[in-house]
């Protein structure tokens, strides 16, 4: 017997290797009958892999031959204008219609559908409770959880929900909602070390220095001026900035445009100021907006009260740090200007990779910074060193933010596999 299946909003093949990966392991043969990908570099990443373009506009499907398993990493739509046109139980108008509308006609033995953990409490939770309903009401009784990457031997904070569906039956599955660790910090402090060392042996985790590349070319590396910069602040040894985020609105393990000198090199007074705005002006009693407010002088001595504060603030306006409307002063954040935004530790795991800033995370590599390449990218997404990336770097970084681990489908197809064999019949 050989498994026909579709693989919807397809990217790159992530969901698609790991199921094929799942199967093999379990000797069932398997053949894609159908891949939908609208944009044009993934689908060509997808061809280079496996061998088929699957370009096209998912809602001009129509016909296809009947097929055993549907695979979607749908895209998560609004679905407000639904809801006010025409009730919450409608999805006409986003994506998820396209899938509703293949499984009405087909109703596939089995679907696997991923997309971001935000799903679940999109508009108060109306979105997934449409989506459930739908697919309940179409003859799915459906599984789902969340679960993070870090679990599943992939060095990257990645939560993503994942949904299991059969037929007209319960699927019955071990996995279980797991968030794992929330960040880097707390990934390490998890697991006592010990524990930590016999688990990666197990490859239950893996860490960052796993994934690393021996030999990076020299274009990866951050420029020399951006290097100078850092070492300005944190000293020759680079290695310090291990788990540091270069931001400008907040504070902790942070640093910031006007303690590396981003827009000219600032007084030891001149920091301290900066990084007491920083983290003052959030709190409740000067107004509750989320990245803080605007602060008169009288509220900012408060928390800064030296008698240099006007001189302190006259230089701070001048070099671009700060800025004044209406006698108020806010800091001038430049977030964008960094080379890196995030240096990863080598000892713990990833934050999630995202398909606007995979190209800007770093890691300091022969204390020098620099960012992650491509491969070590396809790396913290669980995608062997066999598979394919596009030849031009801006759309591999991109096309690896956006896609899936692979690892992850490929044990939650194992587990329906390993507990559903009989009721599917494969």
């Amino acid at each position: 017997m050989t498994i026909k299946y579709v693989d919807l909003f397809s990217g790159i093949g992530g969901i698609r290797l790991g199921v094929e990966q799942a199967l093999e392991k379990f000797s069932i043969k398997s053949k894609c009958i159908l891949s939908c990908e609208i944009d044009k570099e993934a689908c060509h990443t997808y061809e280079i892999n496996f061998g088929e373009n699957p370009y096209g506009d998912v809602c001009k499907i129509s016909d296809i031959e009947n097929f055993d398993l549907l695979l979607a990493g749908f895209p998560c739509q609004p679905f407000s204008y639904a809801g006010k046109k025409r009730g919450f139980g409608d999805t006409r108008g986003t994506l998820f219609f396209e899938v509703e509308r293949i499984l009405r006609k087909y109703k596939p033995k089995v679907i696997l559908l991923e997309n971001v953990r935000g799903l679940l409490t999109h508009d108060n939770g109306r979105t997934f409770f449409t989506i459930k309903s739908t697919l309940n009401e179409i003859g799915y009784k459906i599984k789902y959880f969340l679960l993070n990457s870090s679990n599943f031997g992939v060095p990257q904070n990645r939560v993503r929900l994942y949904i299991i569906g059969i037929y007209k039956n319960e699927p019955n599955m071990s996995l279980f909602t797991d968030l794992g660790a929330s960040d880097s910090h707390k990934f390490k402090n998890l697991i006592p070390q010990k524990s930590l060392l016999d688990l990666l042996e197990q490859k239950k985790y893996k860490t960052i220095e796993t994934i690393l590349e021996k030999n990076v070319p020299e274009k990866y590396y951050c420029s020399k001026e951006f290097e100078q910069k850092l070492k300005h602040y944190i000293g020759d040894n680079l290695y310090k900035l291990n788990g540091y985020r270069l931001i400008d609105y907040r504070g902790g393990n942070s640093l910031h445009s006007w303690e590396i000198g981003t827009k000219g090199y600032c007084s030891k007074e001149e920091i301290v100021f900066m990084n007491l705005l920083i983290k003052n002006r959030r709190k409740s009693i000067f107004g509750s907006e989320q990245d803080g407010k605007k602060l008169t002088i009288e509220q900012i001595k408060t928390f800064y009260n030296d008698n240099n504060i006007l001189e302190v603030i006259s230089s701070l306006k001048s070099k671009g740090y700060l800025k004044e409307i209406d006698g108020k002063f806010n800091p001038v954040c430049g977030n964008m200007s960094f080379e890196v935004f995030k240096f990863i530790d080598p000892q713990s795991i990833s934050i999630t990779l995202t398909s606007s800033d995979a190209n800007r995370l770093g890691i300091i590599r022969n204390n020098r910074p620099c960012h992650i390449t491509p491969r070590e990218c396809a790396r913290l997404q669980g995608f062997p060193d066999d598979f394919k990336l596009h030849n031009n770097d801006k759309f591999a970084y991109k096309q690896l933010g956006n896609s899936v681990s692979v690892p992850v489908i490929r044990a939650i197809m194992e587990d329906l596999l390993s507990k559903n064999l009989n009721t599917l019949g494969w």
